[in-house]
């Protein structure tokens, strides 16, 4: 899948959400107002039962009721008497995500009405959307806005497109013009949020649920999915699949019925929920339907709806390396378990994939990190990467007898740094290198020394934090063998 390129957009059933794409590519008002016609504004209370009523929740990752932030924030404006502001998260930091991405490039609108709504009915100060600085989308938005009115005044604010950007905290310390980052205590938005108002910060599907809520009625939007979590739900759909795609369907459809129809190798195992999800293996997959109880009864989660086959032609454990080495570098740096402790997990899963035993010390370094960071990045890179252990335990086992699995590292986890975006990697000229093991003491996080006393590297693009440990690495040796090329794929 394009780093820079919206995936095709499809549906099973009847769309909602991506009703009207196939006939008009990207709805602009005129064809907006056709596809999905008008809505009646909404008072407070009625926003809070409707949203209660289709049982709204976010759908950035979280899952939490909607009804309940709005609760808090009007509660909060009646205590510290003060007007509300609505913030769109449409940052979509996550690199195999696409799902807000499509609905901001292709019906922007209903992104706006849901705010509009939200907007109208708590009387805000403002409306912010909050996208990423990638490009993409960003023309859409604006020109959206430009052919309506809204309730509020209105902004578009760019925030770098990083995985921890996009954390709730983190953008509105962003917004108010502050590193972007998320806070390094508890800071509920609904009580201090953008220019220290109480905030309502919710995702850009789940506004555009609500504006789909607001013309159908609780009724008949309740009449599409499963009783427990009625709608539907946005996913996207990447991996090994033929032919990937963000897919719109009801809740309770089958995750077969998903994969089949984006033409997926399953292989393995399946990474569902994100890089701060879990894998399941191809057995489970073959049971679970789309909702998050039907996640949960797997021991995975729904997430922000990333759903990734692993496929049968990749090395599943060098692609886990590859990711936890990038979640490292993504941290914010601010306390212990990110500075230090996730780079000590990247170090031991990239170990297990270059044929270490080292399976004990990626459950020591995850046990440390778990729990004790200011936010859930420690928490959700483990979960991640010890879910991985799990399902690839026969690769693990190959990887630890020293023969590996025999497959590539294609890159099917993606990834923001390529080779056209100037990624490096290691390469190293075997008719000069004598073995000294310099490079490897230099850089123990990226080289070990094999059985024969020879380096050993992942075949992959480096993260840029690793750069710099590459080139030092490179500087030492004495032979002159080893030096950092452009990563081709």
């Amino acid at each position: 899948m394009s780093a820079n390129k919206v995936p095709p957009v499809t549906s099973i059933g009847t769309p909602r959400i991506t009703a009207g794409f196939d006939e008009f590519g990207r709805l602009d008002l005129v064809a907006h107002q056709e596809v999905h016609g008008g809505f009646a504004a909404l008072s407070s209370g009625e926003l809070v039962g409707l949203a209660d009523r289709i049982e709204l929740r976010g759908r950035g990752g979280a899952g939490f009721p909607f009804a309940r932030k709005v609760r808090a924030v009007i509660d909060s404006c009646r205590r510290q008497d003060l007007p509300p502001v609505i913030v769109v998260n449409a940052t979509e930091g996550e690199p195999p995500s696409w799902k807000d991405k499509a609905i901001l490039t292709r019906g922007p609108h209903l992104i706006l009405d849901g705010a509009a709504l939200a907007a109208a009915a708590l009387d805000a100060e403002e409306i912010v959307i909050g996208i990423a600085d990638d490009g993409i989308g960003q023309a859409s938005l604006a020109a959206a806005l430009a052919e309506r009115r809204m309730p509020a005044p209105t902004r578009i604010v760019t925030v770098p497109h990083r995985f921890i950007s996009g954390e709730g905290g983190a953008l509105v310390r962003g917004i108010n013009g502050e590193a972007h980052i998320p806070p390094g205590r508890k800071v509920r938005s609904s009580d201090n949020g953008v220019d220290g108002l109480p905030t309502l910060l919710s995702n850009a599907e789940t506004y555009s649920q609500l504006a789909i809520a607001a013309r159908l009625g609780p009724w008949e939007y309740n009449a599409v999915g499963i009783p427990e979590e009625p709608g539907t739900v946005m996913l996207t759909v990447g991996g090994s699949a033929s032919a990937p795609a963000v897919v719109e369907c009801p809740t309770g459809t089958p995750l077969m019925d998903i994969l089949t129809m984006c033409g997926a190798d399953i292989g393995p195992g399946i990474l569902v929920g994100g890089y701060h999800g879990k894998w399941m293996t191809a057995e489970a997959a073959e049971t679970v339907t789309i909702s998050r109880k039907g996640f949960a009864a797997a021991g995975a989660t729904l997430g922000a709806g990333m759903i990734i086959p692993i496929g049968s032609k990749t090395c599943p454990i060098g692609e886990v390396a590859q990711v936890t080495q990038y979640l490292a570098g993504e941290s914010a740096g601010q306390c212990g378990p990110c500075r230090l402790g996730l780079p000590d997990l990247a170090r031991a899963v990239t170990l297990v994939a270059l044929g270490g035993s080292g399976l004990q010390n990626v459950r020591a370094a995850a046990g440390v990190v778990k729990g004790r960071g200011a936010c859930s990045h420690p928490d959700g890179t483990s979960r991640f990467a010890l879910s991985a252990l799990e399902v690839f335990a026969a690769d693990v086992e190959a990887h630890a007898n020293g023969e590996g699995c025999g497959k590539p590292v294609q890159g099917l986890l993606p990834l923001p740094y390529h080779a056209d975006q100037g990624a490096r990697k290691l390469a190293l000229d075997w008719s000069r290198c004598d073995g000294h093991g310099l490079c490897s003491a230099v850089a123990p996080e990226i080289i070990r020394l094999d059985a024969n006393g020879f380096p050993a590297f992942p075949q992959t693009p480096l993260p840029p934090w690793l750069e710099n440990g590459a080139r030092k690495a490179v500087n030492v040796c004495p032979a002159l063998a080893l030096r950092l090329t452009e990563a081709t794929r």
